[in-house]
């Protein structure tokens, strides 16, 4: 096959007339400018706002493609909400202070902990998907995805003082819901009983109350599952029924000792 066959075969089957990666590259430079505005103290927020509203211009121009929904008009709606986002990010990363032994200041939860970046981006993009701006938040919460193990989608819904610990590996789907003061470890996911496309529109994913503690690569699946409050789910626990409230939920290892005989 000659190059200009190839070329003709090649533009034959490149058929997404949107699929522009700027849009992207684009927003992931949104995201960082947006983290660090909330949160570094050398870059201001005054002077740093026009510049947001300028590179969400260009995610507009990029992703907003039902002329019908007049995404133009989000900035103002999105902005206004920051200071609740970021006073939900602070109450987040006073709960990993609080909870984590380990941590030895405020400043190293707001650097150091991705857990605490993956909750951030997540609530940055929450507040644009509730808003039926297409594509951009889970392009915003992919990103943080990339950087720390932590898949949360950002249609979920998570009150306040939220903590990951250790993060990686841990996946929150669409319809999740989860309430205040909740803690989770590393490799919990809270997911789906059934994948299908049919069951787009309905709750998929578990409701979990308030004061729950669910400990390493703990799985609890199914829209109708209920973690009742104060509740503590053990590790490798398996879960698609719901709990009541102040339960303990266990694995049980079973546990074999060689001997001579049975080696």
């Amino acid at each position: 096959m000659d190059k200009q066959a190839i070329i003709t075969a090649l533009k034959k089957h490149k058929n997404q007339p949107y699929l522009d990666y700027r849009l992207k590259r684009n927003t992931e430079s949104f995201t960082d400018l947006l983290f660090n505005m909330l949160f570094d103290v050398r870059t201001p927020i005054d002077s740093n706002l026009d510049i947001l509203a300028a590179k969400f211009d260009e995610l507009v121009d990029l992703a907003c493609w039902e002329t019908k929904r007049p995404c133009k008009k989000l900035w103002e709606e999105y902005v206004s909400d920051l200071p609740t986002v970021l006073e939900k990010l602070n109450l987040d990363a006073q709960a990993i202070l609080n909870c984590d032994p380990a941590s030895l200041s405020i400043e190293e939860v707001y650097m150091a902990y991705p857990g605490f970046y993956a909750i951030a981006i997540y609530r940055l993009a929450h507040e644009l998907y509730q808003k039926g701006f297409p594509l951009v938040p889970r392009l915003m919460t992919e990103y943080a995805h990339r950087q720390t193990g932590v898949d949360i989608n950002p249609g979920a819904q998570i009150g306040d003082s939220f903590f990951i610990d250790h993060a990686t590996g841990v996946v929150i789907g669409e319809t999740a819901v989860i309430e205040d003061n909740v803690k989770i470890y590393q490799g919990v996911t809270l997911g789906a009983l059934y994948v299908a496309k049919s069951l787009q529109k309905q709750k998929r994913h578990p409701t979990i109350e308030s004061n729950v503690t669910i400990y390493a690569n703990a799985t609890i699946l199914g829209g109708e599952t209920v973690i009742g409050e104060n509740t503590v789910i053990g590790g490798n626990a398996w879960v698609t029924d719901s709990v009541p409230a102040n339960s303990t939920v266990f694995h049980t290892p079973e546990i074999r000792i060689k001997t001579e005989t049975n080696v």
